[in-house]
């Protein structure tokens, strides 16, 4: 069940559908709200079929590791460290797709701050690379 969310989010979540670059959507708590179609192809499960994830969840279950197989603790994760710090944050690592597949990721994240200095969550752009 999708939780109500502010019309700064549900408009970022449609200006995502629209886009072909994979994106995803977090809220101010972490919880992936909404990831685009082209994100799907990436993390390997389609957004239907997944429904909202808290941090808990996403930051372990596609398993991150530097480029020397070591795990990434959630705070390191660029999501996490935009939503903590309300800056941007850039970082590549490797996830497991749900599908099961390994993929060397760039991830650039903005915070989204609303007028008067909310903190409305936070706007991820992923792309496959080479490591």
């Amino acid at each position: 069940m999708m939780s109500p969310k502010c019309i700064e989010v549900v408009l970022t979540r449609l200006l995502a559908g629209y886009l072909a670059t994979p994106i995803l959507v977090v809220d101010p708590a972490g919880t992936l709200v909404f990831f685009n179609e082209p994100a799907e192809m990436l993390l390997g499960k389609r957004f239907d079929e997944t429904g909202e994830m808290p941090a808990s969840a996403w930051s372990t279950i596609f398993s991150p590791t530097d480029s020397h197989g070591a795990p990434l603790p959630a705070d390191e994760l660029p999501l996490m460290a935009a939503l903590a710090e309300r800056r941007p944050a850039h970082r590549a690592f490797w996830i497991r797709g749900m599908d099961g597949k390994q993929r060397y990721i760039e991830v650039m994240v903005t915070p989204l701050i609303g007028l008067e200095d909310r903190n409305l969550g936070a706007l991820a752009s992923v792309w496959e690379t080479q490591p």
